[in-house]
């Protein structure tokens, strides 16, 4: 295990380097430009390629080739890229492909701010493309954690032949912190034997398919139940999330990357002052800690509080159809590049215990 300073976009770069990702195809746009600057850089040393695509559109096809080929392929980029990509994001996933996907997330809508921002969120978790698929999505809150969730991805995309989205806020891509780097893989050269016969050709003789593109009706009902399934078995076994002084809380932050590191300062200064307040922390943003939060006591839980650097917040519905109109629900948010403070987190739950008071 090596120890190193490193930049949480560098550390990306590096993570799925170390977890045998052998192909990049990526185009710039900020805040995400050190991802292709350091793959540029560092996949011919491991016997790699590195392409700067033309588009974002042609980076994402060039992954898909490289993924039909059985390499390890990831690609990056932020809001308005990955918006280009979409077409190609759906169509990975249409072909049972394997690939990872970063969004370092800016500002929007439209082209937005060039700084670091939470506005992707429904993007990511549920409109990433056309067809009504779906992929996990991993959002980190420290430059370790982006190495241990983008090493995650590529065994995740490995293990369901889908794409797989980590979906970091700019600010965690600019920091720099101390990190622990992982184990490197070996190159995986991953083969389609027999993988198209199982949904294509339900006879299963002589068919190695790769394809999105399913002209008979049949072929793509069987595709989508088996996405369907896969979703299903997601819920189960791939939610993450972290629970932070739940056990006495009466006032729950639900928080993820950037904001959840201002809530864990503003839980601090809560408790210094008698409140007794907690935070649930999504991990994975897709499949949702739906759980975490239905398990939360009706009989001490006050409210919670959706905090995010957006706004409007993005994760409130999902919040509200965890809880089911059990508690309140308040958000605190900042836009466009404005960093939320742990100060505004604190004023924000002050005010919504005022408002509960009367």
């Amino acid at each position: 295990m090596e120890r190193k300073f490193l930049k949480g976009n560098e550390a990306v770069a590096e993570a799925a380097i170390l977890a045998g990702c052998r192909f990049f195809a990526g185009y710039p746009i900020t805040p995400q430009n050190e991802i292709p600057e350091y793959m540029s850089r560092r996949m011919p040393k491991v016997g790699g390629v590195f392409l700067q695509g033309e588009s974002e559109t042609a980076s994402v096809c060039m992954v898909y080739g490289a993924a039909a080929m059985g390499t390890l392929a990831m690609t990056s980029s932020s809001g308005p890229g990955i918006s280009l990509k979409a077409e190609g994001i759906s169509t990975l996933a249409g072909a049972c492909l394997p690939a990872v996907i970063v969004n370092v997330m800016r500002g929007g809508p439209g082209l937005g701010a060039i700084q670091a921002a939470q506005s992707d969120y429904l993007h990511a978790t549920k409109a990433l493309g056309h067809g009504g698929f779906r992929v996990i999505v991993l959002a980190p809150s420290t430059v370790q954690e982006a190495i241990d969730l983008t090493y995650k991805a590529f065994d995740l995309a490995i293990r369901y032949r889908n794409p797989v989205m980590v979906l970091m806020d700019g600010w965690i891509g600019s920091m720099m912190e101390p990190v622990t780097l992982p184990e490197a893989k070996e190159p995986v050269t991953f083969s389609y034997t027999g993988w198209g016969a199982k949904y294509f050709n339900p006879s299963g003789v002589g068919v190695n398919v790769v394809t999105s593109c399913l002209l008979e009706p049949e072929y793509q009902e069987l595709l989508n139940i088996r996405a369907g399934e896969m979703y299903e078995e997601w819920k189960e076994k791939e939610v993450l999330a972290e629970e932070y002084l739940l056990d006495d809380a009466e006032y729950v932050i639900v928080a993820y990357g950037t904001a959840a590191r201002a809530a864990r300062t503003a839980i601090g200064e809560l408790r210094g002052k008698g409140i007794r307040a907690g935070m649930i922390r999504p991990v994975s943003l897709y499949p949702f800690p739906v759980e975490s939060l239905k398990s939360l006591d009706r009989n001490r839980v006050k409210f919670l509080v959706d905090t995010e650097m957006t706004l409007p917040v993005q994760m409130m519905d999902d919040i509200r159809l965890a809880v089911a109109d059990a508690f309140p629900v308040y958000s605190c948010g900042r836009s466009g590049g404005v960093i939320l403070t742990n100060e505004e987190i604190v004023e924000a739950v002050e005010k919504a215990i005022a408002k509960e008071v009367r």
